[in-house]
């Protein structure tokens, strides 16, 4: 089957990320493209799931750097299998993710009280 290539106009309408934000991730090396003789970037089909992914980590806190180091753990046949600091580091990248989803839930709780005891007091009284 023949890879299918897009050009980073069709990379940005796929993912929903900005043309100048795709440029950046190649100047942080997250994200890969050749070039036409004329210089124009195309991607690989693939390329549309790495955004995502990077797009996931970006959303989740993570700073390029972070995401430089992350990578070749999701696509462990990049560069054979993960070393162990980088497991490392991802285990403690979930840890924080964990962390802020339990801080996200205590908030989101302590608002559900608040609603409810507040339209408690609100409702009309029947009789």
């Amino acid at each position: 089957m023949a890879e299918v290539i897009v050009r980073i106009g069709e990379l940005s309408r796929r993912t929903g990320v900005s043309e100048r934000s795709l440029r950046y991730y190649e100047e942080q090396g997250l994200l890969v493209a050749r070039r036409t003789a004329g210089g124009h970037r195309e991607y690989s089909d693939a390329a549309v799931e790495r955004v995502e992914r990077i797009q996931c980590l970006y959303a989740a806190g993570v700073n390029s750097s972070g995401i430089y180091e992350l990578l070749p753990c999701m696509y462990a046949q990049e560069r054979g299998d993960p070393a162990p600091d980088l497991l490392d580091s991802l285990a403690r990248e979930r840890g924080r993710i964990s962390a802020m989803i339990d801080r996200l839930a205590a908030s989101r709780d302590l608002l559900d009280e608040v609603i409810a005891s507040a339209s408690a007091r609100s409702s009309p009284r029947s009789g």
